[in-house]
């Protein structure tokens, strides 16, 4: 064996090696790739006893690479159900959990709002247990607003304490729902939701979030920007796979006014904000829409919860977002053999 042929031997073996000890879900692609230029410019002299021992840390790594993927492919998937106050998020959570009772495939809603009282759905963990709103404004003095927002404070303060146990409780695979607070700071600019969703994936849970917005607030352009933009800013506050779901579709009269911004045209929605805006707004405008229309980073899925199609094709856009199932076995029916 040849110097440099010596060389690649013990870069591969000190590859597999050094993979060991390292988190794979950061650095493994990058090992694997190193991995896979040594083996080629290496030529396939195996027969060699002292190649073989050098190749030793390949197996090192594709072993440890084997009970990570194991791990990671059998994960609990963390649904967070986000809006602004009465886009309709509870009822949602509720629809889902009944459609996903009658199809037999089983879901847990969480509540994360403090302030929440009555539910439609089997609550599976609640806030409420950790801290209520009531009880925070009667001790601290403080109103609404600023008591929820000392309640989610608190929850961050008990991510390793009690969310991390309730976790627990919930084996590979489980699909949670997450009802989440309405107010709109916590998902635009305030880092408490952050760092919850951070929390998360250091503990390996498959999240994705899914923001609801009130179909009826579609009733203009300008309104149809905005809610593109506090979409927006959720989606790069998160860092998460996003869907954007057009609530209360079956309270719509009009629904073809809907349907104008579900694909909209780009001329038209700047020549329909140019007429409704002052003139010096002109090239805000411009930019605005060339950020929905070209990039492409905003769009909405309408969902009438009185068709069950269409709250499964809500579901199956939300599966898609987080590969939901594609590693799940497929369940043969048993079937009995017809007497002759």
């Amino acid at each position: 064996m040849t110097p440099s042929w010596r060389d690649d031997a013990v870069a591969v073996r000190e590859v597999g090696k050094e993979a060991i000890g390292e988190d794979f879900s950061d650095r493994f692609p990058q090992r694997l790739n190193q991995l896979r230029s040594l083996c080629f410019h290496s030529p396939p002299l195996l027969l060699n006893t002292s190649l073989l021992m050098a190749y030793s840390g390949v197996l090192s790594l594709l072993f440890a690479a084997g009970i990570w993927c194991a791990a990671y492919a059998f994960v609990v998937v963390l649904e967070l159900v986000i809006g602004p106050a009465g886009s309709g998020k509870s009822t949602y959570c509720s629809s889902l959990y009944e459609h996903c009772e009658t199809m037999r495939r089983t879901i847990h809603i969480v509540n994360l709002d403090p302030a929440a009282e009555n539910f439609d759905y089997p609550v599976a963990m609640d806030i409420r247990e950790l801290i209520s709103l009531d009880d925070v404004m009667e001790e601290l003095g403080l109103g609404p607003n600023g008591g929820l927002m000392y309640c989610m404070e608190h929850l961050e303060e008990n991510l390793d304490d009690w969310l991390t146990e309730e976790l627990d409780n919930y084996l590979d695979d489980d699909y949670l729902v997450f009802d989440c607070p309405g107010q709109i700071e916590l998902f635009s600019h305030v880092p408490v939701l952050k760092n919850f969703v951070e929390h998360l994936k250091r503990k390996n849970f498959n999240v994705c979030a899914v923001y609801l917005l009130d179909s009826q607030f579609m009733t203009d352009v300008t309104k149809f920007i905005s809610g593109c933009m506090a979409s927006l800013s959720a989606m790069v506050q998160l860092e998460l796979p996003h869907v954007n779901i057009l609530s209360k579709m079956d309270l719509v009269t009009n629904k073809r006014e809907i349907e104008d911004y579900l694909n909209p045209e780009p001329r038209v929605l700047l020549s329909e904000l140019n007429k409704r805006m002052a003139p010096q707004f002109g090239k805000l405008n411009k930019s605005l829409i060339e950020l929905v229309d070209q990039y492409s980073m905003v769009s909405f899925v309408p969902l009438d919860l009185r068709k069950q199609s269409s709250i499964q094709y809500v579901l199956a856009q939300i599966d898609n977002s987080i590969q939901y199932g594609e590693d799940a076995d497929v369940k043969v029916k048993d079937f009995d053999p017809e007497d002759d």
